[in-house]
């Protein structure tokens, strides 16, 4: 007997306490929607959490599915965030039920059920890793207009699809182990397939782990550097103001000093043709020799940085 739950009720759930023998903890975890991947052996049923991916625009929403597997009897419980249009509907749709290896007992149904939850996960992984290659290029053509919350978002995906395939990595574990009484001898060696296919989906999220770790390193490596060279324009404009000004200081002194009466009392006013030519050339020379000193010391602060 398969029971197929979608968003049930506690009444639902409650009436399968004393037919089949389930364990009123299970019940509780099932109409509880926060849970970790697990699974629990009771006396007349195992219980297993698995999730699932969804991916909606740049986010993977993460659900929950429920089997309680006894002797004789498999209960699927999905669906009870209100979106998810449950496991039988979308099993029918997708994949043809094989009715010789589900003839064979309810451990061989779960095995089906819990092949197409994980082989699902395969599409929010691909999601996820062609946003993750989309980021690289956008990094490596240096684009300012890159936005760094992108892979601060994609980082808190990967911790959450890391948890959940991490512990339903040991759920897996746990089963091949035969640790339940209600998987048998026979069926035992589909599951291990399933956990093969666990393993490999948490090794991808921990090489798009370090991809991002790297990336955001690459990215504030690329922003210093854009930081610095603006840094540097700045210095070099700052120096030759600097040098501008350092120039025409003692010009503007001279200028004052020879544009009022004083320079024409020093040389006489009959003389203020040769005065004031003389003042253009004591001008010029002051400025030339001002900015090769500052030239000479500029460069040899070069030299020394450099060395």
């Amino acid at each position: 007997m398969w029971l197929d739950f979608v968003d049930p009720s506690r009444a639902d759930l409650e009436a399968l306490i004393e037919p089949l023998g389930v364990h009123p903890l299970s019940v509780e975890d099932c109409l509880d929607s926060d849970q970790i991947p697990k699974v629990e052996d009771f006396q007349r049923h195992s219980f297993l959490i698995l999730n699932t991916f969804t991916v909606e625009g740049s986010k993977i929403r993460v659900d929950e599915v429920d089997f309680i597997l006894g002797e004789g009897f498999l209960v699927s419980v999905s669906g009870r965030t209100g979106r998810d249009p449950g496991i039988l509907e979308r099993l029918e749709k997708t994949i043809p039920l094989n009715a010789a290896d589900i003839g064979k007992g309810p451990d061989f149904l779960m095995h089906l059920l819990l092949e197409y939850v994980v082989d699902g996960k395969s599409k929010a992984l691909e999601a996820m890793m062609g946003e993750i290659d989309a980021a690289e290029e956008h990094i490596l053509k240096d684009r300012p207009a890159f936005d760094l919350n992108t892979l601060v978002r994609l980082r808190r995906q990967l911790l959450v699809l890391r948890k959940s395939l991490f512990h339903e990595r040991e759920v897996m574990i746990k089963i091949c182990r035969r640790d339940s009484p209600f998987i048998g001898e026979k069926s035992v060696y589909r599951y291990r397939d399933v956990y093969d296919h666990l393993a490999k989906f948490f090794a991808q999220v921990e090489i798009s782990r370090e991809m991002l770790l790297s990336l955001m390193e690459t990215h504030l490596s690329l922003v210093n550097n854009r930081m610095a060279a603006v840094a540097h324009r700045t210095n070099v404009s700052v120096r030759r103001l600097t040098l501008i000004t350092t120039i025409f200081m003692p010009l503007s002194l001279v200028a004052g000093i020879g544009g009022m009466s004083e320079w024409s009392m020093i040389t006489g006013p009959e003389n203020w043709k040769a005065a004031y030519s003389s003042l253009l050339v004591c001008m010029a020379v002051m400025g030339a020799a001002t900015y090769s000193i500052l030239r000479w010391m500029e460069a040899r602060s070069r030299r020394s940085d450099k060395g």
